[in-house]
Formats: C-alpha cells, sequence, structure tokens
C-alpha cells in the first residue's frame, strides 16, 4: 500500500482539484480559481519546515519557542521554473544560537529532503481511461 495516495482532476481548463483523504484542494497555474501550483509548493515547504523546527528545538532541549511564523519568497526564473526559495523564520522566544534552529528544521523537514534534482515523478500514461 502507498503512504500517500490522492487524486488530482482537471475538467477542462488549467485549474485542477486534488482530493488528499478528506480535504480538497484547488490549485490552478492561473491563479483564478487557487493559488498556482509553485506557491503551493512553497506553503507546503513552509508548512512541514515551521513544525520541524519546534520539534527539533523540542529535542534538542529548548524551552517552549512560542509562535514561530515563515514569511516566504520564491525567485522564478524566465520560464516560470522556480529558482529559489528564502525563509525569514520569525520566533517569539529569544534564542542562543537563531542558525541551529534552521538546521534541526531542515534535518526533520521531509519537503526539505524530497527537493533534490533526482527526485522525480515516474509516470505511466492511461489512454481512453474515461
Amino acid at each position: 500500500m502507498d503512504d500517500i495516495s490522492l487524486t488530482t482532476t482537471s475538467d477542462d481548463g488549467f485549474d485542477t482539484q486534488s482530493v488528499i483523504g478528506d480535504f480538497a484542494l484547488a490549485i490552478d497555474p492561473m491563479e483564478e480559481t487557487g493559488p498556482n501550483p509553485v506557491a503551493v509548493l512553497v506553503a507546503d515547504y513552509a508548512s512541514c519546515f515551521l513544525p520541524a523546527v519546534r520539534v527539533g528545538a523540542q529535542k534538542a532541549g529548548y524551552d517552549d519557542l512560542g509562535q514561530l511564523e515563515i514569511d516566504a519568497s520564491a525567485t522564478l526564473d524566465d520560464e516560470d521554473d522556480l529558482e529559489a526559495i528564502e525563509f525569514t523564520l520569525k520566533v517569539e522566544a529569544d534564542v542562543d544560537d537563531p542558525e541551529e534552529l534552521a538546521a534541526l528544521g531542515e534535518e526533520i523537514c521531509h519537503v526539505h529532503a524530497a527537493l533534490r534534482e533526482d527526485l522525480h515523478a515516474d509516470i505511466t500514461v492511461e489512454d481512453d481511461a474515461f
């Protein structure tokens, strides 16, 4: 059995609807019915990184960090491909080594680990499917 299973559908046009368990997510490269796929990827990364920082900090013996927030930005190249991602991690607590928090998040965040050049989907095409 797969660890993650979802269905993404496009009835016409460019927008898609992804159903992941009990949740539905609208994504649209034209940004008319939802955020574009690259923005969703950046949001997924930030949404993974924040709890990874918190878990890593707890394991490393930090006291409660309080509120955490990431301001994320991304740079696209001329073909609108993702070129760079930047996070500004805001921490309510005063910490001795802020760089350690970033390293702890990088060690634990599964999206951070997945963003590597050699991870691509294996694609099978089934025609005349409907």
